[in-house]
């Protein structure tokens, strides 16, 4: 499968041959190939940017990820608590409860900043901060998440030219050197839907 890149960490739940597994996954800022075992059933929880478990630094996730020990069909340990495995239709719950217990902490000024505030603080003290919450520049942040609204217009069929123009990219040149980057896709792969799998949902409805 290839992995895009994303801005969010977050918390996969998997099981293979009667084994189950957990594991953190971090914010990927390029794109890559990941394995899929055949027969493996998933469950994935992807938390806001700007959110970060008390227990492992953001930063320290990026590009990469973490393996949770113990992991039953059941529970699973994080943060020195067991929990209980979530299946797709009780993930909110597990989240509701990590919130409370303060295993998933945000932080403000990255959710003022994402809402389009201007925070009574310094531009450098604000990437700062920025920065040791999501593992990212604002910057990268941006670069990523419009690349991820370009691959689905286009997989929707809206003409390259439209997602250059709408999008703000210099050139057509420019997009395609950024799809490749960040989705590991030609603008016509996504147009026709060819390729292996990727972990991005592309048949969501999306506008410019």
């Amino acid at each position: 499968m290839t992995s895009v890149a994303a801005v969010c960490w977050g918390l996969v739940f998997w099981e293979r041959e009667g084994k189950a597994y957990a594991s953190i996954s971090g914010p990927e800022t390029r794109a890559s190939t990941a394995p899929v075992p055949a027969g493996a059933t998933f469950v994935g929880i992807e938390f806001a940017v700007g959110t970060s478990l008390h227990a492992v630094p953001t930063p320290t996730l990026v590009d990469s990820g973490v393996e949770l020990p113990d992991t039953t069909r059941r529970t699973f340990w994080l943060d020195g608590v067991r929990w209980e495995t979530p299946v797709a239709d009780d993930a909110e719950a597990l989240v509701d409860r990590l919130v409370r217990s303060g295993a998933v902490v945000r932080d403000p000024l990255v959710t003022e900043v994402r809402r389009g505030y201007r925070p009574a603080a310094s531009g450098r003290t604000v990437e700062r901060r920025f920065r040791a919450a999501t593992g990212l520049t604002q910057g990268a942040v941006r670069q990523i998440e419009r690349v991820r609204k370009a691959s689905a217009l286009l997989a929707g069929g809206v003409p390259v030219a439209d997602v250059v123009s709408d999008l703000g990219y210099f050139d057509e040149p420019h997009l395609a050197h950024t799809l490749r980057r960040f989705v590991g896709r030609t603008a016509r792969q996504l147009r026709e839907g060819t390729g292996d799998a990727i972990a991005l949902d592309l048949d969501q409805v999306t506008t410019s």
